[in-house]
């Protein structure tokens, strides 16, 4: 290969995250609706029928599909899908931060409002239960943060024989904080509670 090909096909790249292609890609809403004492946060409890974390405290939101414009389409979409409202209900949406998580997922946070949120009808099949929570209540209440060591375990043929130090390579210590949110009996926790974390730090 001559260097006018090398050019050539380093001109036609577009930078993108690195193996970005084998993610998991998600995208997810955190709702905010207006009641009688001021602005709340939406939660879902997650069926006790799913296969993946049944009970568990989350927001609306899932996979991101083929027919999805993007990914705040997605967002709506699921948001839509799971609560039960019409589409033109979800207003004023904006995008956060999006995360990488250390397990191979690419998850796009969005914020929007609920209109009319008395036309709720959660979808069985997915949700369980919901429940609201008072902004004031985040925006007064700091997140318990815990972190969690992520211990570095090469598979059986690994060859230590082609690295330096070999088995007793000093490998990087690696960790993730996980947060925590507890209200009443309710614990809000893990990317969930990561995202309220850095929607508060947002507003603040």
């Amino acid at each position: 290969m001559d260097l006018d090909s090398v050019l050539i096909r380093l001109k036609s790249h577009t930078p993108k995250i690195l193996g970005s292609e084998r993610f998991s890609k998600y995208a997810v809403l955190l709702p905010l609706l207006k009641k009688e004492d001021g602005i709340h946060v939406l939660f879902e409890i997650r069926s006790l029928e799913l296969r993946r974390q049944p009970g568990e405290i989350c927001f609306p939101g899932g996979r991101i599909d083929a027919q999805d414009m993007d990914e705040e389409g997605a967002a709506i979409r699921e948001t839509v899908e799971e609560l039960g409202i019409n589409k033109i209900n979800v207003t004023n949406v904006f995008p956060l931060d999006y995360m990488i998580s250390p397990f191979g997922m690419i998850l796009y946070p969005f914020v929007g409002y609920i209109n009319n949120h008395e036309t709720i009808k959660p979808n069985p099949a997915e949700v369980g239960e919901i429940f609201t929570v008072p902004l004031s209540f985040f925006i007064h209440n700091e997140p318990e943060i815990y972190r969690v060591a992520l211990k570095p375990e090469p598979e059986g043929n690994f060859p230590f024989d082609l690295i330096p130090g070999g088995q007793k390579y000093n490998w990087r210590a690696r960790g993730m904080d996980e947060y925590f949110y507890r209200y009443g009996d309710k614990a809000i926790w893990g990317l969930t509670a990561r995202i309220l974390s850095h929607f508060i730090e947002i507003i603040r």
